[in-house]
């Protein structure tokens, strides 16, 4: 892998914490179900941790880059507490586009931009990584960036759109069971292997 290492990146809203949309403030940040355990399996692993995610608050003025500093900040906090350092924040301050077939922006998801610049800034192995989310656009952007995926089916994704691109290697109800299935593919040597 020429000293390239994998890296875990997960989404924010809905995954890492509890989605309140264009949420600004720190105070009202709240961890999804079953994180800290989750972040405790995770930072044993001594991988780098991202969180990547999609902030179209700030392309309609409802957000500035600030706020994600301060959000930013707030999660390093939180994720040291976990005993799970966080390596890095990435998000696209873009809006989706306005209409279906449109062409976006490169690092908003379902693009994997996000992931191979934070590749590409960390030395990460991509093919050796994990993205894990609580929707298909996730599944997709590491299907893109070439990483392993694990869907949270914990009832976010509604709509369900399945091509080659969107199907997880793995579905499970929480994040505390991702982390698990991440662990166990560690332990049995399996962080370096694809599957399809």
């Amino acid at each position: 892998m020429n000293g390239l290492r994998p890296a875990i990146f997960l989404d924010k809203d809905g995954t890492v914490l509890e989605d309140v949309p264009f949420n600004a403030d720190p105070a009202r940040m709240r961890w999804a179900p079953t994180v800290p355990a989750a972040l405790d399996m995770l930072g044993a692993l001594a991988t780098p941790l991202f969180v990547v995610t999609n902030q179209p608050g700030i392309a309609r003025g409802l957000l500035r880059d600030a706020d994600m500093d301060a959000i930013a900040r707030e999660l390093r906090v939180r994720f040291a507490s976990c005993g799970a350092p966080l390596t890095g924040y990435y998000y696209c301050p873009h809006d989706a586009p306005a209409r279906e077939g449109d062409r976006g922006c490169a690092c908003r998801k379902p693009g994997a931009g996000m992931l191979v610049r934070a590749a590409a800034d960390h030395g990460i192995a991509l093919a050796s990584s994990w993205m894990v989310g609580d929707i298909l656009d996730d599944v997709e952007a590491g299907r893109r960036a070439g990483c392993r995926t694990i869907l949270v089916d914990n009832g976010n994704e509604t709509q369900w759109r399945l091509s080659p691109d969107r199907i997880p290697h793995a579905r499970v109800a929480t994040l505390e069971a991702a982390a698990r299935v991440i662990v166990s593919a560690c332990r049995a040597g399996g962080s370096a292997r694809r599957t399809a």
